[in-house]
């Protein structure tokens, strides 16, 4: 039993990553690389600041490696990935202005303090 396990999953793997690798699927690997890289990159910031924070470049690999699988899941007419993709911009979107909101209020706060 074990190894008939072994040999279809041996059989699944080779499909999925030989047999039916192509040129869109490394294209949408490396999306899923750069959006996994966010967390590397906001696992970092926290470790530097010795508490929990979210850096903008994390927002920056979010939007670029959704818009890589987004493209990718166009290409395949895949329904789950677009979704998951496509609706998601608007959270990355949304916290990179209200990042930008909060700077610019922070920029007024420091003109008017030295006033």
């Amino acid at each position: 039993m074990l190894i008939q396990f072994s040999q279809h999953l041996d059989s699944f793997l080779h499909d999925v990553f030989v047999t039916n690798f192509t040129w869109w699927a490394a294209f949408g690997m490396a999306g899923q690389l750069l959006f996994a890289a966010r967390f590397i990159v906001q696992w970092w910031a926290s470790e530097k600041a010795g508490r929990s924070v979210v850096p903008l470049s994390f927002w920056f690999f979010s939007i670029g490696g959704a818009g890589i699988v987004l493209a990718y899941g166009i290409q395949k007419r895949d329904p789950v990935i677009i979704l998951g993709q496509a609706l998601s911009f608007f959270i990355y979107f949304r916290n990179l202005a209200l990042i930008a909101k909060e700077r610019r209020e922070r920029g007024k706060v420091a003109i008017e303090g030295d006033k």
